[in-house]
């Protein structure tokens, strides 16, 4: 390595040791990310409140509320009397749900007939309520087929044997899904964040004038200044990582070392963004503004927030240019599905020609900056 750049990269080492407002924010942000999007961003739906009214308290009736409560998804927290105890309760938000089982309930079931059960939403959540639905149906038709069992004296066969099987994350546990893509998006906050700062950062203290008039040449001040950022965005990347994986129980079924290849593509791409924003901010106030105006937009459309399957189809060709939401497949695969190169190469190409055309691009601006 050429003997100048060294000491570029030595002296922005010794910069970050020493203030510590950077080491936090290099250190502990990604760690206090991790841990509160990880729980935070959990879309997994149990121990919904809900009310009750029943109208039997009679073992059939009792049979299935406790069908209910032994599945972990619903809470029975209220006892209601009437309709307008349940309607308060689901309008101030104390109850997401209310089963209301009619009387007459025992007796229609013994005699063999058809007994309507309520079920009320709140649906003001559509993603709580449309969970909460799908499970109030399957637990009230498996109670239909017991009653319906027990009326023959016999285990109801039934015509189609559906035997469904869920691969790579058996229990739907979404902070598995969610964990690899906090990885992408701290890889990038880092590697964009800091090289816009700290170049940006010498400019306002006067001193990257000192660094021009000396025999330093751009490109290897470019390097010497962005090489340390590399280092500490894989090491950042290995304890959410190491966090993930001790903590959070993420498996990690593909090749680590096929995975920090991707990660460096993609490093090269966040580190040309960043090399952008500092070669048009002239504070740091205005190369955070850039920062977050840049992120913001990306994070949401790259499918780590919501799928892009379900966004709009000219949305969806937006998302086509951002490069985090091809390293979050790539990460995902890797991650979660223990895919290789054979199936991964086509999205790595891509964030290769981004990162390479974006990297050439700002290096030209930051030679042109200094000249």
């Amino acid at each position: 390595m050429n003997s100048r750049i060294i000491p570029i990269m030595r002296k922005e080492l010794i910069h970050i040791r020493r203030d510590p407002r950077t080491l936090a924010l290099v250190f502990l942000m990604p760690v206090v990310q991790l841990f509160l999007f990880g729980y935070a961003l959990s879309t997994d739906v149990k121990h919904i409140a809900t009310a009750l009214w029943d109208q039997e308290k009679t073992a059939p009736s009792r049979e299935l509320v406790e069908a209910f409560r032994r599945s972990q998804y619903f809470d029975f927290v209220w006892n209601a009397e009437n309709y307008d105890q349940i309607a308060s309760l689901i309008d101030s938000g104390r109850a997401k749900a209310a089963l209301v089982i009619p009387a007459g309930y025992t007796s229609k079931i013994q005699r063999g007939e058809s007994s309507s059960v309520q079920f009320f939403l709140d649906g003001s959540d559509p993603a709580i309520a449309s969970t909460a639905l799908s499970y109030a149906t399957i637990i009230a038709q498996n109670e239909s087929i017991q009653i319906v069992s027990s009326r023959l004296g016999r285990t109801l066969e039934m015509p189609l044997d559906f035997r469904p099987r869920v691969w790579y994350n058996p229990g739907m546990e979404s902070v598995v899904f969610n964990v690899p893509g906090l990885v992408g998006t701290i890889l990038q906050w880092i590697t964009l964040g800091l090289t816009a700062f700290t170049v940006v950062g010498e400019r306002e203290r006067g001193t990257l004038e000192q660094l021009i008039v000396t025999p330093i040449r751009p490109i290897e001040l470019l390097i010497g200044k962005i090489v340390p950022y590399i280092l500490i965005a894989f090491g950042d990347a290995g304890i959410a990582l190491t966090i993930a994986t001790l903590w959070f129980g993420m498996p990690v079924r593909g090749n680590v070392v096929l995975l920090l290849i991707f990660s460096l593509v993609f490093v090269l791409f966040s580190l040309g963004i960043g090399l952008f924003i500092s070669t048009i901010s002239r504070t740091q106030y205005q190369a955070l503004q850039s920062t977050m105006f840049f992120m913001l937009p990306t994070i949401i459309l790259s499918g780590f927030f919501f799928p892009i399957e379900a966004m709009p189809k000219p949305i969806q060709l937006i998302t086509y240019l951002v490069p985090l939401s091809y390293f979050l497949r790539i990460i995902r695969g890797l991650v979660l599905k223990g895919a290789g190169f054979t199936y991964l190469w086509d999205e790595a190409a891509i964030l290769l020609i981004f990162g390479v055309v974006v990297l050439a691009f700002s290096a030209r601006r930051f030679h042109k900056r200094l000249e």
